[in-house]
């Protein structure tokens, strides 16, 4: 703690085990649970050279404070009260989506934080000295640490100080996550189970999995490796540091005491110290949901055979392809100057294909021998939810599966759920100022604490400020150096790839599916068993009654066992192989890199640092005089006329070149086969294609994607000239308040609609209104702020009802049930903001990633007879016919305009029935003790930086 001051709002009343806590606080309040861990304040040092004048700009909400002892929990639960700095950043950011529209250079410092380094005099909040060689600054606005060290040991060792007092509960959790021991810890909530069972099957490391990454870094990694672990080192030395303080202190996260790890009154417990490989852990977890790419080769063999059972071979594979579409002619791309990159495209003739034999194919079972609370779970298929901002009960990662139903098939090789961070870049040419404008920003979705923590570092040989990944933070992974920011999208491109690994029996007896053992080049070779064994009993922050279950995955030299089936009547194990497997840190260099003013200092070493990071990401720079481009990735280079979109043989003719299972090596596509740019007008991404001829590792890159909302916008902002801050600021948040189907899909909708007369005097009105808000931009906007109602509710509430009803309309009688289904398995049909998808559930934000948006936009335009670049294989709505193509959709439409409010919006722990606004809030997810307020939906960075150098080195 840091001599916070609680701040107080609305008053909520306790209930159960929090109410049986108010006689136990009494006594915390004298065991010295609120003693202050803060020196005086003092004066701030000299801060490093800032090039940005006072230009560079950030937001994080909900605030920079992720910490709460036990008595600031209760006052949040009890009271409603804030710990200082825990939520001080929520409003400006929430204040945006109805700001916007009048914004202004002069006002952006409304919205946003100045980002210049260190602390301007009389702005001191703080000063701490964890060592002598390290100073811990924290302004009084944010309670942002700066962090300033005389040598390189002692700048890591208060980053990681740093990191303790503000996300120490959250990186605990972390480290459980990546072990797949977050039940065992934290208990046994839905939530936990659905987080260990996602991202450990990813990464089910042992131990000595751990120290091998780390080994590889410090001797593989030369002299950058070998200083990046001495750096981790000092990070973890720091945050062990505070963790001991803390706990002698009685100033520690009061989840400890919640969970039943330290008693509030006698203080014994512990906090286990931690360790650089529980950075390995947490790096797997990051990795896992922001830098994957690929996979889904098994469910994509699946729909492939869906379609050629209903159309033939050859037309089911066209008409597959079509929905695939692996280079959409009319997909938006981040570069556009007319370059390609040629990654990934389908060979002419696909060697070493394994489509497993019609219905074969069983997924791996993950979860085993469950007891107790699991076993009631698994029979039921779900349980009530608990509430996510609930007074009376403290999950500690609830919501992140709050659908009440525990996801059984989450083990598996999808490609979805990646993404949700946006970038807009204009060059100098087309500036007011004449230097380049950017708005980006990673979205990670929002949490109680945030995932993300905001710093600045200042030492030998690093010189940035941004955030970083809680628990990794031993650099600034997204931000700003001297005179230079850069920020990132995920790029999501194929690094996974599928193997079908023939089973055998070690007698010689014939295999089953169930076989342990597979033929490795041509010896019979026993999988590895890697367990998890997780039991859990009830605890104040968890009433979950006491169970257990076993997680179980077995290992292959090809990856890890996803799917059984049998190709050509043989039984094989379908595989999950990831390049940055056993590889999960190896990035650590290029973020190193970042942070160095002596290293970065153009667009061109920006790209060469980049390179070095071999998650799937799009890194964006700017600078006084250039921005640039540069996707990164350990992009396997495939075997000849390997088709990556599709299962292959597990034989050394089909492996990635140069493959060496021992440490997951292989060759990778050299840097210059990589979409890379420099000063191209501008640069737009929303997790989009690359470039025309990169491969798509997914199928939603069609002709309608959600990075057309941004690509239109600054395509015009850079015509007419004279960009500013303010103006890609607002053209950022008007694309993040916009729906995507009402401005890209209903003209053609309308068109449609309106190619006959509309005698239904009901479907006549809804008509108007779709018309009357996609004239007003489409937007899911409030009529006057502070107003909680849309200015079009009706529309709005029209399309989230009429879309997925006029896509199986549309498409369902033409393809047949069992394709539609297999497709819509491998594309969800649409992500509104209301809707609960991706790994957040709802109230996440982050909507319109995907969806069918491009195959109704290219099948309508084919039925209204205009041009189609890479049309579909044949026309679906209404068999191709325009009058029966605008019977279905009116069919639809009334059907939609039928439903009321109450069952479009039904409802949860967070809104009543019906209500629209609050069913498209944002919510964020407790992982702690502390809950704040929702904020209005806006598709928008999580953190976001507004940056405009006026000068260079």
């Amino acid at each position: 703690m840091r001599g916070r001051t609680p701040r107080t709002t609305p008053r909520r009343r306790a209930r159960g085990p929090l109410r049986r806590l108010t006689a136990a606080a009494a006594l915390v309040l004298t065991a010295g649970l609120l003693s202050p861990h803060a020196t005086a304040a003092a004066d701030e040092p000299a801060p490093a050279a800032d090039y940005c004048a006072g230009q560079c700009a950030d937001i994080l909400p909900p605030g920079a404070n992720g910490s709460a002892t036990l008595v600031e929990i209760l006052g949040n639960k009890l009271f409603g009260t804030q710990p200082a700095h825990a939520d001080d950043q929520l409003g400006p950011y929430d204040a945006l989506s109805s700001g916007y529209p009048s914004l202004t250079d002069d006002t952006l410092s409304q919205f946003f934080n100045d980002s210049s380094f260190g602390v301007p005099n009389g702005q001191v909040g703080s000063v701490t000295r964890p060592r002598e060689d390290v100073t811990i600054t924290r302004d009084k606005k944010n309670g942002v640490p700066h962090v300033k060290g005389s040598t390189r040991y002692g700048t890591e060792f208060g980053a990681g100080y740093a990191a303790g007092q503000d996300r120490l509960w959250l990186i605990d959790l972390f480290r459980h996550i990546g072990r797949g021991e977050l039940t065992s810890f934290a208990g046994g909530a839905l939530a936990n189970q659905g987080l260990e069972q996602e991202f450990w099957p990813q990464a089910p490391y042992t131990e000595d999995d751990l120290q091998k990454q780390v080994d590889w870094i410090r001797t593989e990694g030369g002299a950058r490796g070998a200083q990046a672990m001495k750096d981790a080192q000092a990070y973890i030395d720091g945050l062990n540091a505070y963790r001991e303080k803390a706990k002698k202190g009685r100033y520690f996260p009061g989840e400890y005491v919640l969970t039943g790890k330290i008693d509030a009154i006698t203080n014994i417990g512990e906090i286990q110290p931690f360790k650089v490989t529980d950075m390995i852990a947490l790096a797997s977890v990051v990795g896992g949901l922001f830098g994957n790419g690929g996979g889904g080769e098994v469910d994509a063999a699946l729909s492939l055979l869906a379609a050629q059972q209903k159309y033939g071979v050859e037309k089911g594979t066209e008409i597959w392809e079509s929905f695939r579409g692996r280079d959409d002619p009319e997909t938006v791309t981040t570069i556009h100057d007319g370059t390609r990159f040629p990654y990934g495209a389908k060979p002419a003739k696909a060697r070493g294909q394994a489509l497993p034999d019609a219905g074969s194919v069983d997924r791996e079972p993950l979860v085993h021998d469950r007891t107790g609370s699991a076993a009631t779970a698994a029979r039921s298929g779900a349980v009530t939810r608990d509430p996510v901002r609930a007074p009376a009960r403290l999950k500690p990662l609830q919501g992140m599966y709050d659908d009440g139903v525990l996801p059984e098939d989450m083990f598996r090789d999808s490609a979805s759920k990646k993404g949700m961070s946006n970038a807009l870049l204009v060059s100098g040419k087309h500036t007011a100022s004449g230097h380049p404008v950017a708005v980006f920003g990673p979205q990670t979705g929002y949490f109680a604490p945030q995932l993300l923590m905001m710093q600045e570092l200042q030492g030998p040989g690093i010189s940035a400020r941004g955030v970083s990944f809680a628990g990794v933070g031993m650099y600034i992974q997204l931000g700003r150096g001297q005179d230079y920011a850069w920020s990132a999208t995920s790029a999501g491109q194929d690094i996974t790839d599928t193997y079908a690994v023939p089973l055998c029996e070690p007698d010689g007896s014939a295999p089953t599916k169930a076989s342990a053992s597979y033929l490795y080049r041509g010896t019979c070779t026993p999988m590895e068993k890697l367990e998890r064994k997780n039991a859990w009993k009830p605890t104040v922050a968890d009433s979950t009654a006491a169970g257990s279950y076993r997680m179980q995955v077995f290992r292959t030299r090809y990856g890890v066992v996803t799917h059984r089936a049998t190709v050509d009547g043989k039984p094989v194990a379908y595989t999950a192989l990831r390049s940055t497997y056993r590889h999960e840190a190896d990035s650590i260099i290029g973020f190193q890199m970042l942070n160095d003013p002596s290293y970065v200092k153009d667009a061109a070493s920006f790209q060469k640092a980049a390179q070095h990071i071999s998650y799937a990401f799009n890194w964006f720079y700017a600078d006084s005089r250039d921005i640039a481009y540069y996707n990164s990735g350990a992009n396997p280079v495939r075997a000849e006329n390997v088709d990556m979109s599709l299962p292959v043989k597990a034989e050394q003719a089909y492996e990635w070149r140069d493959f060496d299972p021992a440490d997951n090596t292989s060759a990778h596509t050299p840097p210059a086969q990589h979409p890379h740019s420099v000063n191209q007008d501008y640069y737009i991404s929303w997790n989009n294609k690359q470039a025309k001829g990169f491969g798509a590792a997914n199928f939603s890159l069609g002709a309608v994607h959600r990075a057309d909302l941004l690509d239109g916008r600054v395509k015009k902002l850079t015509a007419e000239g004279g960009v500013t801050r303010a103006s890609l600021t607002r053209a950022m948040e008007e694309a993040a308040v916009t729906d995507l189907r009402g401005e890209q899909v209903l003209p053609e909708l309308l068109k449609v609609l309106r190619s006959g007369p509309i005698t239904d005097p009901a479907l006549s009105k809804a008509v108007q209104q779709l018309e009357a808000w996609r004239k007003g931009g489409a937007q899911r906007n409030q009529a006057s702020a502070g107003s909680k109602a849309y200015a079009h509710p009706d529309a709005v509430r029209i399309m989230d009802a009429w879309w997925p009803l006029l896509v199986k309309a549309a498409f369902e009688p033409g393809l047949g049930g069992d394709l539609y289904q297999a497709l819509t398995g491998q594309l969800a049909v649409d992500e509104a903001p209301s809707a609960g998808h991706g790994p957040t559930g709802s109230h996440a934000g982050s909507a319109f990633q995907y969806g069918w948006w491009g195959y109704v936009d290219k099948d309508l335009r084919a039925v209204l007879g205009e041009p189609v670049q890479g049309a579909l294989g044949k026309r679906y709505c209404g068999a191709g016919d325009l009058s029966s193509c605008r019977d279905a959709l009116l069919a639809s439409l009334a059907a939609a305009v039928a439903k009321p409010a109450t069952e479009v919006y039904p409802g949860d722990d967070t809104c009543k029935a019906g209500d629209q606004w609050c069913a498209d809030t944002i919510v964020h997810r407790a992982v702690g003790g502390i809950s704040h307020r929702s904020m209005q939906w806006q598709n928008r960075p999580t953190y976001q930086q507004v940056v405009e150098f006026p000068a260079h080195r």
